[in-house]
């Protein structure tokens, strides 16, 4: 059973091996004659860590992708005893692996996501 599948009971999206937040788009500024031609028009963008596997707002957003890559390394797709948390743009991790080559593959790819400042392992086990 994948990470999306066991974390968040969600499958693989089929063609999107690793989904990443998109680039943040900066509005554009309109000329004072356009502003006042148009209806002002509310931007709201979507924070990296909120992005969801489709580009919509997810308060898991950043966990879910990061159970994403995890599941596009063959390297962790398998594990089975961590867990994907976050704590707004920190990853966190949680469980046991039987080494800390696999905790640090783990950091490596969650460090990797869009939207992830950091990864947060003191909750993981080696053993």
């Amino acid at each position: 059973m994948g990470w999306l599948k066991r974390l968040f009971g969600l499958e693989k999206l089929e063609n999107q091996e690793n989904i990443q937040a998109p680039a943040y788009q900066a509005p554009v500024a309109q000329s004072q004659s356009q502003a006042q031609s148009q209806p002002a028009a509310t931007t709201q963008t979507i924070p990296p860590e909120r992005m969801g596997l489709n580009g919509e707002y997810d308060q898991s957003g950043l966990a879910k992708r990061v159970a994403q890559a995890f599941d596009s390394n063959p390297e962790v797709a398998d594990i089975e005893t961590v867990y994907v948390a976050q704590q707004g743009s920190t990853v966190v991790l949680k469980g046991s692996v039987p080494s800390q080559e696999i905790v640090n593959k783990l950091v490596s790819i969650a460090k990797n996501v869009k939207g992830a400042t950091g990864v947060e392992t003191n909750q993981v086990t080696v053993g």
